[in-house]
């Protein structure tokens, strides 16, 4: 717990920083602990800690810590990829699906979510350096994507989210940052009905400063709350 609070109250000044650079206040931006691997105890700890987002990876991790997690006054959102076969399984377990990386899963998440009742928030998942090994909607198709997307029933478009290539350079991470936050601009200049670009998720452990700079409103950071990750 205290090295929880203690990382936390590090990542915080950063984040003040990065937020003085870009004009904004620190208070504008939502830090999310990414718990893939983390045991509950430490995942609560950290929610007894401030935090009030928690990102988990896979569905079935999440679904077997989810009745130990005390998220009262805490949202968790699933980021990892979800295959077409999992959404009926998370729908209506998350308050968010940040990696809706595809127009099928958002088919089928909007079918579900009807199903059930509800209307699922989602982020569009971006392929910003677009990595053949990587999951999320091409930039080239980002426009046509998000009127796609806006017209599936079940579903609510609240942002986009990137995972970004690996890089220690500072420069290419914000090149890549800076990208993201012009077509999150841009997207939102648009007025699209069912797409309302609230939420900027992007940056991790080791780049949440420049994701910051750039325009990120929630970072998404394991390893630098928690410790190294024990895969």
């Amino acid at each position: 717990m205290a090295n929880i609070c203690e990382n936390l109250k590090i990542i915080n000044e950063n984040i003040k920083k990065a937020a003085s650079v870009s004009g904004r206040k620190a208070e504008e931006i939502l830090i999310m602990a990414v718990t893939k691997t983390v045991e509950p105890e430490r995942i609560n700890a950290a929610i007894s800690a401030g935090i009030k987002y928690i990102g988990e990876n896979r569905v079935q991790e999440f679904l077997a810590k989810r009745e130990f997690l005390n998220l009262d006054g805490c949202e968790a959102h699933l980021i990892g990829h979800l295959q077409t076969n999992k959404v009926r399984q998370i729908v209506g377990k998350v308050d968010m699906i940040q990696s809706v990386d595809s127009l099928k899963v958002a088919e089928e998440i909007g079918k579900r979510s009807i199903n059930n009742g509800i209307v699922t928030k989602v982020l569009m998942e971006i392929n910003i350096g677009g990595e053949a090994e990587k999951f999320g909607f091409p930039v080239s198709s980002v426009m046509e994507d998000i009127y796609a997307l806006s017209e599936i029933e079940g579903i609510s478009v609240l942002g986009l989210m990137t995972v970004p290539p690996l890089s220690g350079d500072s420069i290419k991470n914000r090149k890549y940052f800076s990208n993201m936050y012009r077509l999150f601009v841009d997207i939102g200049d648009r007025n699209i009905d069912n797409v309302c670009m609230k939420i900027l998720s992007m940056g991790m452990s080791g780049d949440y400063s420049d994701a910051v700079m750039e325009g990120a409103n929630l970072v998404r950071i394991g390893s630098a709350i928690f410790g190294d990750r024990n895969y």
